[in-house]
């Protein structure tokens, strides 16, 4: 395909997005409609969104990278994304989490818990921890989606990137919620058709059905690197050796922090707010469901496959064509697939970062703009909008300047790295105000504070993946880590903040318990 004709299809989707976040614009005509969609999206519109908003270039290019890396073992992440982003996520969190937001007039995820312990602390904090840790988790996308475009355009990575980064500005800032949904809608749309085709064309390209090539795969565990073979790697259809260094990484970090952290996710908790009962969110679980498992499962499967791939063509594996994990899907992609497709796939990794990074945006310039300022200067929603805007256009500068900073290999492992944090800063606490009603105020703080720290800590002392490259343990006490017995320094945080998160919600709540009033709880509802 020749440039004119991948700029023409670039240019049709910019305005296609660009139709769609000024309808957005038009339809938004308060703070509710900015924040939450005026609480009446179609069930169809919110899970489109939400599976949009799941599904980031981290996940694609990113994870599907690990799959290369990996193998199959990461489909229990697929399983874990549908099962229980999708399924518990709507039933078990998302209802009550519609009612109360209603309840509260709640527009962020912030605001829910702030309002529902009547604490401004709670509040602040939430929106603290989002702020400073959700440019990060907005980086890694951003890298997603700019190493595609540099790749297909035989660009310079710095102009893929700032191009990239204006074009979400633009319409994240202007359009509000509904802009956001409607264009995530379309995205979703570009990235299930892609993935579908993507599953299909692959065995064409390699020229075996799908037993055959998973036959292939299995067989081709012997040309494994000594070097992976160390870490515990058995081959591309086998689960890691139980308890090597690989296998902590594939279970702890990539699976369990991954498909634990996006139940507390305040850029997805916030699509629950915008359905207007909880029969239409229901409607809105086979629509997830099916996204999720297609999109995120194709991709596992053709980075696993891709070594299959190279190996017919250049006669060596994944990770011995492209040392850099983060570039191996798009280097497959444009030498795999025919220029048409390649074109359209960039469409499917731009709609991936887009949706993601524009929920992201939107949710830390709420955080900003309404949960920090609105807070501390008693301003209410419609007051803080232009300070929303701004606070959106300064997490899209923290984030783009992140986006520099970071090393190879880092998507998956930066998705990972904030949704633990989500999982164990906020999720005992969500949980306990959706259905515990002893939880107290106290309570929630001590648990919000102990798994944001106890987190922190370890990624700085403990956790080698970071904190060796960090040297701030070195620097302090002279080594890379401070507990060196294994397999302590591979297990990822999450399995140690999430239990100490939970204990101290338990323990605290307890301790305070009749220095505070009980608060409601929403109870189960079939239908509305």
């Amino acid at each position: 395909m020749d440039t004119f004709q991948l700029g023409f299809i670039v240019i049709l989707y910019l305005c296609s997005l660009a139709f769609l976040g000024y309808i957005g614009y038009k339809k938004t005509n308060s703070a509710s409609d900015y924040l939450v969609g005026g609480r009446q999206m179609h069930p169809v519109i919110m899970a489109l969104s939400y599976g949009a908003t799941f599904i980031s270039a981290s996940a694609i290019v990113g994870f599907g990278g690990m799959a290369a890396a990996y193998g199959m073992g990461l489909q229990w992440l697929c399983l874990l994304n549908m099962f229980v982003g999708v399924i518990i996520a709507f039933i078990v969190f998302g209802g009550p989490t519609r009612r109360l937001g209603a309840k509260y007039n709640a527009s962020t995820f912030p605001q829910l818990l702030g309002a529902h312990f009547k604490s401004d602390k709670i509040r602040v904090l939430a929106a603290v921890v989002i702020f400073l840790g959700m440019p990060l988790y907005a980086a890694v996308v951003m890298k997603g989606g700019a190493v595609f475009i540099e790749r297909i355009f035989k660009i310079d990575f710095n102009i893929a990137l700032l191009m990239f980064t204006l074009v979400i500005a633009a319409y994240v800032s202007a359009g509000g919620m509904k802009g956001v949904m409607y264009t995530d809608a379309l995205q979703a749309g570009i990235m299930f058709a892609c993935m579908a085709f993507l599953l299909f064309r692959l065995y064409s390209v390699l020229g075996t059905g799908f037993v055959e090539s998973n036959r292939l795969l299995s067989e081709l565990g012997t040309a494994v690197p000594d070097k992976f073979k160390e870490l515990g790697h058995q081959g591309w259809t086998s689960m890691p050796v139980t308890g090597s260094p690989q296998w902590y990484t594939l279970i702890t970090s990539l699976i369990m922090g991954v498909g634990i952290g996006c139940l507390a996710q305040p850029q997805l908790v916030v699509r629950f707010m915008t359905v207007g009962s909880t029969k239409e969110l229901n409607r809105g679980v086979m629509v997830g469901s099916v996204f999720l498992i297609v999109t995120v499962g194709a991709i596992y499967h053709a980075g696993a496959l891709s070594n299959l791939f190279f190996m017919k063509t250049e006669g060596l594996i994944a990770t011995e064509v492209v040392s850099d994990i983060d570039k191996i899907i798009p280097y497959f992609i444009d030498k795999s697939m025919p220029a048409w497709f390649s074109a359209l796939f960039m469409l499917c990794i731009l709609s991936a970062s887009m949706s993601t990074m524009s929920s992201q945006f939107h949710t830390m310039g709420a955080a900003a703009g309404m949960d920090i300022y609105g807070t501390i200067a008693k301003k209410n929603a419609s007051q803080s909008t232009t300070v929303i805007r701004l606070g959106i256009l300064v997490s899209i500068l923290i984030s783009y300047i992140i986006c520099y900073l970071l090393p190879n290999n880092i998507i998956a492992r930066g998705t990972a790295i904030f949704m633990g944090i989500c999982a164990s800063t906020f999720l005992p606490s969500y949980f306990g105000a959706l259905y515990w009603k002893k939880t107290t105020t106290k309570g929630v703080m001590y648990s919000m504070t102990t798994g944001l720290v106890v987190t922190i800590l370890i990624y700085l002392f403990i956790h080698k993946a970071e904190a060796a490259p960090l040297g701030i343990c070195r620097m302090l006490f002279g080594r890379d880590i401070l507990f060196e017995s294994y397999p302590v320094y591979l297990i990822d945080p999450i399995l140690f903040a999430f239990p100490c998160s939970s204990l101290a919600l338990v323990f605290g709540s307890y301790m305070t318990r009749n220095k505070e009033v009980d608060v409601e709880v929403p109870v189960m509802e079939t239908a509305e």
